[in-house]
Formats: C-alpha cells, structure tokens, sequence
C-alpha cells in the first residue's frame, strides 16, 4: 500500500488550471528563438541542482551551480560538497536527455542505477543498492527521531509497487503534476536507500514532470523552489509523515504544497523570461554602439545577470581560441561594461558601468509574486509543531541517522 492521491478540490482545480496556462504560455516563449535561451536553460538546470542539494545541507553558491553544468572547477565548494553536486548532475543530465525518449521506462533497475550515478564516489553509501537496516531521520539539533521508514524487507516490494503506479489505483490520475507528487512522497517515505533518499525523490519528480513535454526539461523542475523553502518542505513532510510510514495518512497538504510550488515557480520562470527578454535587448545595444563581436554577447548577458564570467566558460561556449577570450575579454573591460576581479588563473569578470545599471533597473521593476494558497503555509508549520510536541510526548528516543 502507498499514500493515495488526494482528490483535488475547488481551489486545487483553479490553482492546477492557472498553472496549466502559465506553463502553456511558458513552454510557447521558449519554443521561439531567442539569442539568451540556451544561457537561461543552464543557469535553470543550475539552480534545480543547487536547489535540491541545499535541502540535504550541501550549499553551493550560483556560479558554482552553474561551474557542475558546464563540466568545470568550482570557485569556492569543497571537495566533500562538490563530489555532492556533481552526482546530482549526472543524475540530471540523465533525465534531460532520456524524459524525451518513448521508449524510455521508470522501473527498479533504473531506479537503482540513478541512485548509483548520485553517490558513485562514496561506496560506504552502499550505491545502487537498497538499505537492509532500519533507517531513521533525525532532527540535528538534538539528535531526536523525526521520522522511521518502513521495515527493510519491505523495501522492494514498496518500490516495485510505486515504479508501476501509474498502472495502479494508487495513484492513477491524468495530470502530471499530482503523478510527479505523489511520487515524490512515496519515494521519500520509503526511503529505500541508506543515502540520497531526498533527492532521489525530487529527481523522480522531475523526471516525471519533463516527460510530460509541456516544458522543456530544464524548465518542468521545481527542485529551485524546493531549495528556497526547505523549512516548509520539511514541515509539509513532517505533517504528512507523522513520524513513521503511514500510507493510509492524508497527503492533501503535501499535494497542494506541491501546487503551490509549481505555481510559484512558474511566475519565477515568467519573470525570468520577461528579465532576460530586456537584458538581451539591452545587451544587443551595447554591443553594437562598443561595435562589439556578436560572439560577446553571452558573457554580456550572463554578468548582467549577476553571475560571474571566466574565460575558459568563455571559450567552450563560443567555440573560439583562448587567444581571441582573452582578447574580447580586454575589449570588454576597456569599454567600461566589465571589471576584471583576481589573478590570472582564478580570473572573472563582473558587470560594470552601463552593464551593471541594466542589471540593477531590472531587478528594481520586480514584482513579488502572487501565493495561491496564502493559508497553507501558516496551516502546515502548526501541524508540523503539533506533530514534534507529540514525538516529545512519546518520548521518542534519540538514535544515530542512517540517512
């Protein structure tokens, strides 16, 4: 037995409807060309990364989010966290490039061989392989049980029964954004594996999401808003757990904190694009007033957008000589629209002058979004505070995480 879908109600059927045409409208604006596209698809992917793995404490900054997309060094992520992240991008660029596929399936063996991608590095985490003990989550600060998974033997079975689900009554139905949570919770509660349950469980969600093909895949995650709300997506799994593997609990709240995020992060998604469409015209002006190479127009871009530019990006991404970066590079610094920061091996660029106005206008004319559960949060932290004064009144013991 699994946690069965929720039957949306009124408000989860306008929230699901407002959501649809967001995304509708999203997925025809980055069907058109755009010169920005390809840097606004990997600076997404970047921060789903980035997002996921700041829920389980591995933080990395924006440029070194995005330093795992493009297959380079990190400015700044430690080794033990960064072994972390590039995981996760195996995992993800996995996903991008099979949610496309047909033929492609969901089953155990795929199930095992993402998770096996994710920790590959670390073999005492026992990757690919389901757990054989109990498994518990704890609370860091005292060291309290949260949560206690289902018995191991189960393990198997429950994973079988969830991979086949969108077969099974459980949790059939026709819209894959309440497929995809479901999932989500279902996976996480098992919590089949000794590590990386979490973001196992956001990465199936997002698989499920790209293959709906409303959006490209890069666009379908919610894994960024995820990341910038970790408290409430605790509590939500705290509230809906209830501190062990209760199927038969009611999962509403999880599914509309679902909707919520994926209503939210559309109206991030639109206001980036929105952002984007006035910084690129911005930089297409600049270039040709500096009478710039058009090739200049992504670093441009990027450091208008607040993140950093170093030449060897530079180079993999225009297909030019390290030679010529250099030289563009100079040429963008001397007309006032970078600044160079470090030396010449850690080197990066930044936006300045005219540039840096661009970025700092349009960060000024954002508008805060619109909550389309204004309720639900407050609900959820006062169940979840109920639900950890009644594990105080249990008494329940504080064991070592295995998780």
């Amino acid at each position: 037995m699994l946690y069965a879908v929720p039957e949306p109600d009124l408000e989860d059927r306008a929230v699901l409807d407002e959501v649809h045409e967001m995304r509708a409208r999203l997925g025809g604006r980055l069907r058109a060309p755009r010169r920005w596209l390809g840097g606004l698809r990997r600076t997404t992917q970047a921060l789903a990364i980035q997002g996921s793995n700041t829920i389980e404490g591995y933080t990395v900054t924006d440029d070194d989010a995005l330093a795992a997309v493009d297959d380079e060094q990190p400015l700044s992520a430690d080794e033990r966290t960064w072994v972390e992240i590039v995981g996760y991008r195996r995992v993800l660029t996995y996903i991008v490039q099979m949610s496309g596929d047909p033929a492609f399936q969901l089953d155990a063996q795929t199930l095992r061989s993402l998770h096996f991608m994710l920790l590959e590095h670390d073999l005492t985490k026992r990757p690919g392989r389901y757990r054989d003990r109990a498994v518990y989550v704890m609370r860091e600060s005292d060291g309290r049980v949260m949560y206690e998974g289902p018995d191991s033997d189960r393990v198997p079975a429950l994973v079988d029964e969830l991979v086949e689900s969108p077969s099974s009554e459980a949790l059939a139905h026709d819209d894959a954004m309440v497929r995809a949570a479901m999932a989500h919770l279902n996976l996480v509660m098992i919590h089949p594996f000794h590590d990386g349950n979490g973001r196992m469980a956001r990465a199936v969600q997002t698989l499920l999401l790209a293959q709906d093909r409303v959006l490209e895949p890069e666009f379908a995650s919610i894994e960024e808003w995820l990341g910038r709300n970790t408290v409430d997506y605790y509590n939500v799994l705290s509230a809906t757990g209830r501190g062990h593997w209760s199927p038969h609990n009611d999962a509403h709240a999880w599914l509309k904190f679902n909707l919520r995020a994926h209503h939210m992060q559309a109206q991030t998604l639109r206001r980036r694009i929105e952002e984007a469409d006035l910084i690129g015209a911005h930089v297409l002006d600049l270039i040709r007033e500096a009478g710039l190479p058009e090739r200049t127009f992504d670093p441009l871009f990027d450091s208008a957008r607040g993140l950093r530019v170093r030449r060897p990006t530079y180079v993999k991404r225009s297909g030019i000589e390290e030679r010529t970066a250099t030289r563009d590079l100079k040429s963008l610094v001397d007309a006032g629209l970078l600044v160079a920061h470090g030396a010449t091996r850690g080197r990066f660029y930044t936006a300045s002058g005219r540039l840096l106005a661009v970025r700092n206008e349009t960060r000024h004319q954002r508008k805060p979004l619109d909550d389309p559960y204004p309720w639900l949060i407050d609900e959820i932290t006062k169940t979840a505070r109920q639900e950890r004064a009644l594990l105080r009144q249990e008494g329940r013991p504080s064991r070592r995480a295995v998780d």
